[in-house]
Formats: C-alpha cells, sequence, structure tokens
C-alpha cells in the first residue's frame, strides 16, 4: 500500500494517540499508520478513542495480578435462598406493585448476542422464540412491559444493551416493527464495551490495518455500559430507583415481578442493593453457576469451578446440599449501581482471563494470521461478581417452569425446542391454576398447546375472567391467546 499524506487534523490526532498509547507501551498498535489509508487511520484512531486504552491497560494489569485461586473447601457454604411462597407473600407483591406503580422501576435487557448459535441470522433477541405464533424475543419482553405499563398505568423504561457487532441491526429490527407498541423515547439502546485481546507478552493485537482485536466485555459489563452510555443519569432523571435485570435468551422471564422486587426492597428490613432468583438445579453437572456462601457473603462459583465432592454433596434426604443454580435474573438499585461504577470507586468488578486463538494481523507481512493454538488473553466480566459487594442481598428461590426456557442451542438442552416445552407446559399450568379445564393424558401429557400473551394475562389469576379463554379446550387444540 502506498504512503499517502494527511491532513493536519489526522495529523494531530494519531500524534496525540501515540502519546496515549507511549503512556502504556502500546505504541505497536500505530507502527503501520504512515501505510495506511486516511480512512483506514480514521477508523483506527476512533476504535482507539471508542475503547479507552488507559482503562484497558489497567485492566489487563488487574488481570495478571489476579489469578483465580479457588476457596478452601471448607469456607464454602450453601447460600441461604427464600422459599417460593414466603409467609408475608401478599403484602410483599403489593410492596413491589407499588412501586412499579410509582414508576421507580426500569427493566433492563442484556442482548449483545448474535442468533448464530441457532442458526439464526440477526441479533439474538430478535430470534422466533414463542412455540406457537413465532414471535421473537424482544416482542415476548416488549409486550410484558407494556402489559406492566396499562396496569401501572404509566410508561416504563426499558434499557437495552447491545453489542458492537448487532447495534445497528437491533435498532433497525426495532423500527421495522414500530418499536412493538413501545414509545420510542421510553427505549434506550446501548452497545457494552470491549475489551482488547493481548498476546503472550501484554501486547494488544491488531485484527486488521484498520481494527484492533477486541471481545465484548461479558455481561458484567453491563454495569459499566450503564454508566458509560449515561444510562444512569437517565434513570436518576426518571426517578427510576430499581433496575429489573435479565438476559436476552429467556423468553419466560418476568420482565417486571412485584413479588420479587418486594423481598428485594425488604431484604433485611432495608432496601436490597442486589437480589438474584434461582432454580433448583436438575442434576448435579447442570451447567448453571451456584450460589454459595464464603465468610458470609452471597457469591456465584461457576459450574466448572465447584470442586465435584461439593456439587455432589447431598444432604441425609439425599437432595442437593449445592442446588441453588443461577438464572442471570436480577434487582439492582440504581443507587448501588451508580456507586460501584463511579470514577472513585474501589468496587469495580473483577476481570476473568480466557487463553484464546484469536486472529491477528501483522504489518510487517501485510497479512492476517490464524493460530493453531492459544495465542492471546480474553477479558471479561460476570454479572454476579457484583452479589459480594452488595451490603444487602437475597437469594429467592423460583420454578424452571414458570421462568427459566432459556434458548442457547441449536439442539438438545436449552434449545428452542426445550424452550417451547417449558413455555406451553407453564401455560397449561396457568389455565388449571385459573379454574380452567385442561386436557391431559393418564400420565400427566398434555393433550393441547397454548400460547398465552402477556397482553392477555401476566399471571394466572388474569385468566379467571379473561374474554379470550375459550370456554372448552379440547385435546389436539393450538390456541394463541
Amino acid at each position: 500500500m502506498s504512503q499517502m499524506p494527511f491532513g493536519e487534523e489526522l495529523s494531530a490526532r494519531l500524534e496525540a494517540t501515540r502519546k496515549t498509547l507511549a503512556s502504556i507501551e502500546q505504541t505497536h498498535l500505530l507502527d503501520h499508520a504512515e501505510q495506511c489509508s486516511e480512512e483506514s487511520l480514521e477508523a483506527l484512531l476512533d476504535q482507539c478513542d471508542d475503547i479507552d486504552l488507559l482503562a484497558a491497560h489497567r485492566f489487563m494489569l488487574e488481570a495478571a495480578s489476579s489469578d483465580y485461586q479457588a476457596p478452601p473447601l471448607e469456607s464454602i457454604r450453601p447460600a441461604r435462598s427464600i422459599a417460593r411462597h414466603p409467609d408475608d407473600e401478599a403484602a410483599l407483591r403489593t410492596h413491589g406493585q407499588k412501586v412499579i406503580d410509582d414508576g421507580k422501576v426500569a427493566a433492563f435487557t442484556v442482548a449483545g448476542g448474535q442468533g448464530t448459535r441457532l442458526g439464526w441470522n440477526g441479533p439474538k433477541g430478535s430470534f422466533p422464540a414463542a412455540p406457537l405464533t413465532g414471535k421473537p424475543l424482544f416482542r415476548l419482553f416488549a409486550e410484558q412491559i407494556l402489559a406492566a405499563g396499562r396496569r401501572a398505568d404509566r410508561t416504563i423504561p426499558w434499557y437495552i444493551m447491545t453489542s458492537p457487532i448487532n447495534d445497528a441491526e437491533t435498532r433497525a429490527f426495532f423500527r421495522d416493527n414500530n418499536y412493538f407498541g413501545l414509545n420510542r423515547t421510553d427505549i434506550f439502546m446501548f452497545p457494552q464495551g470491549v475489551f482488547p485481546s493481548y498476546d503472550d507478552d501484554g501486547k494488544f493485537m491488531l485484527a486488521s490495518p484498520e481494527s484492533i482485536a477486541v471481545n465484548p466485555d461479558g455481561h458484567g459489563g453491563s454495569l459499566r455500559a450503564l454508566r458509560n452510555s449515561g444510562a444512569i443519569e437517565d434513570m436518576q432523571s426518571r426517578g427510576i430507583e430499581q433496575i429489573s435485570y435479565f438476559q436476552v435468551d429467556n423468553p419466560s422471564v418476568r420482565a417486571l415481578d412485584p413479588l420479587f422486587l418486594g423481598l428485594h426492597l425488604d431484604a433485611g428490613r432495608s432496601s436490597g442493593e442486589m437480589s438474584s432468583k434461582m432454580i433448583p438445579k436438575s442434576s448435579p453437572g447442570e451447567k448453571v453457576g451456584v450460589f454459595c456462601s464464603i465468610d458470609d457473603r452471597t457469591c456465584v462459583i461457576e459450574y466448572s469451578d465447584l470442586p465435584e465432592e461439593l456439587s455432589a454433596a447431598t444432604d441425609d434426604s439425599g437432595a442437593l446440599r449445592f442446588i441453588a443454580g443461577s438464572i442471570a435474573i436480577h434487582v439492582l438499585s440504581v443507587e448501588f449501581v451508580d456507586r460501584i461504577t463511579g470514577r472513585e470507586s474501589n468496587e469495580g468488578l473483577p476481570v476473568h482471563k480466557a487463553h484464546k486463538k484469536v486472529p491477528s494481523y501483522l504489518p510487517s507481512e501485510n497479512r492476517v494470521v490464524s493460530p493453531e493454538t492459544p495465542n492471546a488473553t480474553k477479558l471479561e466480566m460476570f454479572i454476579f461478581d457484583a452479589i459480594p459487594l452488595a451490603s444487602r442481598s437475597l437469594v429467592y428461590e423460583t420454578d424452571r417452569v414458570e421462568e427459566f426456557a432459556p434458548i442457547k442451542n441449536s439442539e438438545g438442552v436449552d434449545s428452542a425446542r426445550s424452550s417451547h416445552e417449558l413455555q406451553l407446559e407453564r401455560a397449561a399450568r396457568w389455565l388449571e391454576a385459573a379454574g380452567h379445564g385442561f386436557p391431559r393424558s393418564e400420565d400427566g401429557s398434555r393433550l393441547a398447546d397454548v400460547e398465552i400473551s402477556a397482553l392477555t394475562a401476566m399471571e394466572p389469576a388474569d385468566l379467571r375472567s379473561s374474554p379470550d379463554v375459550p370456554e372448552t379446550i379440547s385435546a389436539g387444540d393450538q390456541l394463541a391467546i
């Protein structure tokens, strides 16, 4: 590529970025700058500005000095959790509903993923997840937020974290679907941050002449993104005090759960900072993090990090001792997120390292090299690492059929097929709980399939007098209510 002259403004940007890189010993990223076109160089400098290289370097140094150390076995205890139906359930539900009615709660969806693993060409949130109508994940959540807003007689803000790879597509998907009936001014989208990948010598890597090799900073980066995007300030200006956090791959999540909010706000008889839902694990090897207690602080240990003798340990009745599986559903106070993400805070989330194969651009050879073995370190953050930072928190047990039907894989466990089965079973249970007959075989298997929109019912009680429910549901029926 022939050398091209740069204008005064671009040359000044180049020198300023070189000074920044020199302060963290990463000037090699611009060694090829004079061989770039102006367009390529501008793209590279824009990325350098967007990444916040000084912060990325700090995180790299932190990761280098903080290798994961498993806690002593004797210090790990099962976390305490609140049963599905607490004694004061009605009062707690009323308390939580009042907070929604008062406009103090926002929904927050982490939606940075693509549907590649599902064979879907687009953002994961656009994947058709409903079992009968094929409604996409984003529409299912939007219907819940619309229904909750109608019940509260107010609009409920929805914050959505995208990623650099799907941000434009996600925004277009919402525009094309007329924002699913929501007011566009109440939807706040922003991309998550990224970390540069770095080699074994601690050098950031190039992916191409005009780009640094980066990876998303993990679901824990959502808190950092709330801060950097201005979402925290937006929440504060709206009077939002609590954030209902969930990830995009779970169509059965309760986007705004009055009972869970009531429990969170009543944590220790003082408003909680971060609370979490759990489901009992189906087996010792189920691939979910496990809520544990270490030194009286609640935390989550990844299934791959929990020693087998603990993951398989049982009590006198034969039940798993470490049974509380994390399902990535939380409520966080805005004040808590504001505190731990502030520039003066010393409570930021730790970074985790993974040694991976990362293709890299070699300027000296003007080509991209794809390694056969791991050659780089990727960093990421986990949302559950915020739990030990909370001074007041709780873990609340919920039901798998009711609230956890994730779509992560193309087939088998946590696939669209398994999710559909759970969604259909939940609808059947709701109809039965509301006093409607539902056809089942002698072994309890469903003989009809029903899908229920959140605009029709947000809980079983809503179906008792709903005119949308037919008088009779017969074997073989396929109904969308």
